[in-house]
């Protein structure tokens, strides 16, 4: 092989060397790429509504000492956004008070006069509050304010079961979970029954089921 012949193939060898080098130092930058964007799609934070047919907001309250009368709200609507990468996370829940069912009727009708809940003037209980204390992705608790009769108080409700599947006929996240509270109803001005003795106390129970936003 001639000094010139050498000569000349260096400089090719050299122009692949380069090159080869130049693709592989894309590929791992265009893979590097792909992997944040993956990686920020995953942390992103994922918005569910509230199903109104499998949410109702329910609650116990004392009936002059001797037993305990339970009802629900057949109507609401919310949502939750969540971040399990962030481990935060919001939740809203708006009940209709005008669909309380005690499964009595004559009860249920007093309940939404001015004697209780007056819907009239106070249509809507509103509950906000931010998701907290994450085991495993899941939270614990939320932590935020009651809207109730035009009230506002803090309350804080205990998670005490959340879970996440694909839904079956959507094909989309559905996630679920069981919410407690105990409040004092007379702190929202709702004192009905105190002067005979009841129980101002009520036990709040929410079951909820949300899917995610498409």
């Amino acid at each position: 092989m001639s000094i010139r012949t050498m000569r000349v193939r260096r400089p090719v060898h050299d122009a692949i060397r380069i090159l080869t080098t130049e693709t592989a130092m894309l590929r791992t930058v265009l893979a590097s790429a792909c992997l944040l964007a993956s990686t920020a799609a995953v942390a992103e934070p994922a918005r569910y509504t509230l199903d109104p047919t499998h949410t109702f907001p329910s609650f116990e309250a004392d009936h002059m000492g001797i037993s305990t009368w339970r009802g629900r709200f057949d109507a609401s609507s919310g949502s939750v956004v969540l971040d399990r990468a962030a481990r935060t996370g919001t939740v809203e829940v708006v009940v209709d008070l005008a669909s309380i069912d005690f499964g009595l009727a004559a009860l249920d009708e007093w309940a939404r006069g001015d004697k209780l809940f007056d819907v009239a003037k106070y249509p809507k209980a509103t509950y906000r509050g931010r998701l907290d204390g994450f085991v495993d992705g899941a939270p614990t608790r939320a932590v935020g304010e009651l809207d109730l009769h035009g009230t506002r108080r803090e309350l804080t409700l205990a998670i005490d079961h959340f879970r996440c599947v694909p839904h079956p006929l959507h094909k989309r996240e559905l996630c679920g979970a069981n919410a407690t509270a105990t409040f004092d109803r007379a702190a929202f001005g709702l004192e009905a029954g105190k002067d005979f003795g009841f129980d101002m106390k009520v036990a709040l129970r929410i079951q909820v089921e949300a899917v995610r936003d498409e």
